[in-house]
């Protein structure tokens, strides 16, 4: 095929690509050493290139031929043959654990520069052109947190927000919301963005020992919305794993009883709007997009019944018969909700809010709560990307990866919010990861580009491929094949050629 012209960048990519060391092996498919690697557009030819993310992690583990630093998944302990001090000491450092620099999730831009990302408080800043490892940032440095997100956004300025869980500030467990300025005051050129990065805002957790699981959170063009789920982390049980002999993982938990709660924070003001919003017991891990319209906000979630998702990928489910065996109890749905922000507040208890035409309600309680129900507007679909131009804004499309009978994606989809319709592309024994959109240099509309998605397929023998549609009809326009192994991966960015720095030789 061909690919237009003005396609000139990078398409760079994270995820898991090492689970064996040695003898030993990861439990769990997200703990898999990061393995980068990249697409480069250039006069429209295809040049690819990948390469194992060089952490401390990575380096230690090879060093020692087996798995020595925990991931959330797998606990490593340390060699049998040390002394009897040297483990005690080993079983009480852990207690609030080191965490791993393994940053396999996604990329972040900050300023002029990009980050491999996790969910730790690590984030090891790489070149997207040689894929080599560079420094590694602590935020804890900066900021008190001990997990964040590795989905985190940007606003029109540039600036970088994120969000991240504080556990260590005596008992006052908190998430808290930052801010990383795109650049730094030309007097101090020499220091990095992150000693000026900013608190913006803090929300105590509902409960101190069991702060909420989160992956992501929504913006508009006033609010940040972040999702307290009862999907969460007990922080008794993870201080005690390492002696228990069990990974972090086993210490989240799932409450079906309980309720999902909605904040908002006014991105002026830098506080929480004080009405609680509130829905029935949900775990999500990817917001889609949200907006505002006449008082209300709108937004977008990938959400499930449970929590069944992460148990999937554990790699002694991950087999030859995983098809057969594995069945998702709960399927992805797509779900809208409505929040009037204003609303008639002698509105009675009973009464539905929402002003707007949506399924959607929000209904007024005797106690001044509101309990949201959503509109369901498709199912089957997760990995969703959006044009990020329209980010808070109202919009139209979403691009994903459309699911099946598993977790594993077998093709990728254009769905339509507004009239629900879908379009799909796919190939027989063919896997897509999470589709990008790239738009065109002149865009009139939010589908004028193209989107792009790599390929694996099933036989080892048949070569992985890019492959670049156009993103308004989804009509192929070109594949790049690969005659290398190609990893599943999860998460990336596109680079547009004017924001690479010139390479230095």
């Amino acid at each position: 095929g061909q690919l237009p012209p003005w396609l000139q960048g990078i398409l760079l990519r994270n995820g898991p690509g090492m689970h064996t060391v040695g003898d030993s092996k990861y439990n769990h498919w997200f703990d898999g050493l990061a393995l980068l690697h990249t697409f480069t557009f250039k006069n429209g030819e295809v040049y690819y290139r990948s390469k194992y993310l060089r952490s401390d992690t990575y380096n230690c583990n090879i060093e020692a031929n087996r798995i020595v630093v925990s991931e959330f998944g797998t606990m490593a302990y340390p060699d049998p043959c040390k002394n009897i001090f040297a483990k005690a000491f080993s079983y009480l450092s852990h207690t609030i654990p080191e965490f791993t620099d393994n940053c396999l999730i996604n990329i972040m831009k900050s300023g002029d520069d990009f980050y491999a990302t996790s969910e730790t408080n690590f984030i090891r800043r790489i070149n997207p052109q040689t894929l080599e490892t560079l420094e590694k940032v602590d935020y804890s440095k900066y900021v008190a947190v001990n997990v964040t997100t590795s989905h985190p956004h940007y606003d029109s300025a540039g600036n970088t927000l994120n969000m991240g869980t504080s556990i260590v500030d005596k008992g006052k467990t908190k998430y808290v919301l930052f801010k990383i300025p795109s650049s730094v005051p030309e007097h101090e050129k020499k220091k990095s963005c992150f000693k000026h990065l900013e608190v913006v805002c803090s929300i105590p957790s509902r409960s101190l020992l069991h702060p909420s699981y989160y992956h992501s959170f929504g913006m508009t063009e006033n609010y940040i919305i972040f999702i307290e789920q009862p999907f969460r982390l007990d922080i008794v049980k993870m201080a005690t794993a390492y002696i228990r002999g069990v990974s972090w993982a086993s210490c989240l938990a799932f409450n079906k009883d309980d309720k999902t709660w909605f904040h908002f924070v006014d991105r002026k003001t830098k506080k929480e709007v004080s009405t609680k919003f509130y829905t029935d017991a949900l775990v999500f891990f990817h917001h889609i997009n949200a907006y505002e319209e006449d008082g209300h906000i709108i937004f977008d979630i990938i959400a499930y019944a449970d929590n069944s998702l992460y148990d999937m990928f554990y790699l002694k489910n991950l087999n030859k018969d995983f098809e057969e065996r594995n069945k998702l109890t709960s399927f992805p749905t797509c779900k809208r909700f409505v929040v009037p922000l204003q609303y008639d507040k002698d509105a009675e208890a009973g009464s539905n809010l929402v002003t707007l035409a949506s399924t959607a309600t929000a209904v007024k309680e005797k106690d001044g709560n509101i309990y949201c129900q959503p509109e369901v507007l498709c199912e089957g679909i997760e990995l969703p990307r959006i044009n990020y131009d329209y980010n808070g804004k109202k919009y139209k499309y979403v691009y994903a990866t459309k699911v099946q009978w598993s977790p594993v994606p077998a093709k990728i989809a254009k769905f339509n919010t507004q009239t629900k319709e879908m379009l799909q592309w796919g190939e027989d024994h063919c896997w897509p990861s999470e589709p990008i959109f790239v738009p065109s240099p002149d865009a009139r509309e939010e589908d004028d580009g193209v989107i792009l998605t790599c390929v694996v397929r099933t036989d080892p023998k048949d070569p992985p491929f890019l492959v670049v549609l156009d993103a308004k009809t989804f009509t192929e326009l070109g594949r790049a094949t690969v005659d290398v192994e190609m990893h599943l991966d999860l998460h990336g960015i596109f680079i547009p050629e004017q924001d690479l720095k010139p390479e230095t030789e």
